[in-house]
C-alpha cells in the first residue's frame, strides 16, 4: 500500500496547488470534496464551515448524498447534524485527529441512531470524522461516509495529511470572501476580486499587510517561509506598481482590494472568536513548501 499512499500524498500536493490559484472562494470545498472521498475510500462527504447544531448551519455536499438527505425527514436530519459519535470526542478536548465512528463507538455504533438512519435513508454504515486543525466548537470540517467494512489505517494516515491542506483552503475561501465583501461596500462589482491581476495567495499576504505584521509573522500565520513571504511582497509591489509597503497599502484600500482604517473587517469585531472567529495558522503545506 506504499505506492498507493505516494501516489495519494502526490494527489493532495496537486489539489494543494489547484486551490492556491483558485479565485472563486464557492469552488474551494467543491473542488476538495471530490478528491478527499476517493482519497480516503469514501463515497460521499459532507462539509460544515459554520455553526453547527441540530437544526441549522451549512452543509456542502455531492449531488448524490444532497438528493439523499432532502428525501429524510427533520428528525432523522437532526439526528445526523447532532454529530455521534464525534461531537463529544472533539468537545471534550481530545484532539482534532482523524477517527472513525467504528473505532471510537466501538460495538456502540451499528447499533446506534446515527447508524440506522444512514443505514435506511443512503445505504451507508461507515463514518470518518476529518476536523480542522485549530478549530474550536463548534468543530469545523467534514464526514466522510462509506458502505461496507471500516475505513482502514491508510485512509486515516491520508486523512491526517488532508487536514493542513483543508484548513489552509478554508483560510484562503474565508480572506476571498472578505475582499468581495469588501469590494461590494466599496461600490465595485463583485467580479472585480476575481479579476485582480494578484494571485490568491498575494492577496491573502496583502491583507496581511494592513496588519503592520513582519515577514515572519505573516510567514507563521500562513505556514511558509520570511522567504516565501518577500516574494510575494515583491510581486504585490510590481503588479501594484508601487515601491514600499506603506504605498502598496494606500493603493490597494483606494482599489478596494483591503479595508481602509474605518472599514469593519470580519472577525475584527467584539463577538469575534466566540464561533469561528479565530484564525487558523496550519502547518506549512506542500504546495507552500514548493514555493520557498
Amino acid at each position: 500500500m506504499l505506492h498507493g499512499l505516494d501516489r495519494a500524498y502526490e494527489r493532495l500536493t496537486e489539489l494543494a496547488v489547484a486551490a492556491l490559484n483558485e479565485r472563486e472562494p464557492e469552488r474551494l470545498w467543491p473542488l476538495l470534496a471530490e478528491a478527499v472521498t476517493a482519497l480516503c475510500g469514501g463515497e460521499t462527504l459532507i462539509y460544515k464551515l459554520d455553526d453547527w447544531s441540530e437544526d441549522k448551519g451549512t452543509l456542502g455536499m455531492s449531488p448524490a448524498a444532497a438528493a439523499a438527505l432532502g428525501r429524510l425527514g427533520d428528525e432523522s436530519l437532526g439526528v445526523l447534524r447532532s454529530g455521534y459519535p464525534f461531537a463529544h470526542h472533539y468537545a471534550a478536548g481530545l484532539g482534532r485527529a482523524p477517527v472513525t465512528a467504528r473505532r471510537l463507538a466501538g460495538r456502540a455504533w451499528p447499533v446506534s441512531e446515527t447508524a440506522q438512519v444512514l443505514a435506511d435513508g443512503l445505504d451507508l454504515d461507515q463514518v470518518l470524522a476529518l476536523p480542522l486543525p485549530g478549530t474550536v466548537a463548534p468543530i469545523t470540517g467534514c464526514l466522510v461516509y462509506r458502505s461496507g467494512t471500516d475505513f482502514t489505517d491508510d485512509h486515516v494516515r491520508i486523512a491526517e495529511r488532508a487536514q493542513p491542506l483543508l484548513a489552509a483552503v478554508e483560510q484562503q475561501r474565508r480572506l476571498l470572501e472578505q475582499w468581495r465583501r469588501l469590494s461590494a461596500t466599496a461600490g465595485e462589482p463583485a467580479e472585480s476580486v476575481a479579476d485582480c491581476v494578484l494571485t490568491p495567495r498575494e492577496l491573502t499576504v496583502l491583507l496581511l499587510l494592513t496588519d503592520a505584521l513582519t515577514a515572519d509573522a505573516i510567514g507563521r500565520r500562513l505556514g511558509i517561509s520570511a522567504r516565501t513571504v518577500h516574494k510575494h511582497v515583491e510581486n504585490i509591489y510590481r503588479k501594484l506598481g508601487t515601491r514600499d509597503r506603506l504605498g502598496t497599502v494606500l493603493h490597494a484600500q483606494r482599489l478596494g482590494l483591503v479595508p481602509t482604517p474605518g472599514q469593519a473587517r470580519p472577525g475584527k469585531g467584539p463577538t469575534a472568536g466566540k464561533t469561528r472567529g479565530q484564525r487558523l495558522r496550519p502547518p506549512c503545506t506542500v504546495a507552500d513548501r514548493d514555493e520557498q
